[in-house]
């Protein structure tokens, strides 16, 4: 039985789509190179509550380099996925680190989206994070050791 992708062309933006593939192919798009561990300094460019693979609720976050050199530009990404008491600290204290005047407590995982946002909402565009971005027994770790106040 052959399916019907016609549904696709009705959704989706095909100018826009044919542009970003040229885009891609004219700037390398797609070739990402592994950010080294390292310390960098980064801007948050995404901050929620989202789902694994699996469907359990992730707290994903992007880090984009903003310092020159190799890795300008390049994203690291902390994805935790938050079911357990000592996920929830991992991510807390992360939250905790980039210093907002929001009050970091679980309640909810609607309550805890919310917050997420209103985190994001205060850091994006006014501050950027020296990251120290390093690994423990196996797991990626990332740890916020400066902020930069934009003007």
């Amino acid at each position: 039985m052959a399916l019907d992708f016609s549904k696709f062309d009705k959704k989706v933006d095909l100018e826009g789509l044919k542009n970003d593939i040229a885009d891609a192919e004219e700037n390398g798009g797609g070739n990402f190179k592994e950010v080294p561990l390292g310390t960098y300094e980064v801007a948050i460019t995404k901050l929620e509550l989202g789902e694994s693979k699996k469907g359990d609720p992730m707290v994903k976050v992007w880090f984009k380099i903003v310092s020159e050199g190799e890795f300008k530009n390049s994203l690291i990404f902390m994805n935790q996925v938050i079911t357990r008491g000592f996920q929830i600290r991992i991510v807390d204290e992360f939250l905790r680190s980039l210093e907002t005047d929001v009050d970091i407590t679980f309640e909810s995982y609607s309550q805890y989206a919310d917050m997420l946002m209103d985190v994001f909402e205060e850091i994006e565009g006014n501050y950027e994070y020296g990251l120290k971005y390093g690994k423990n027994k196996g797991f990626n770790t990332f740890e916020i050791t400066d902020i930069f106040e934009l003007d």
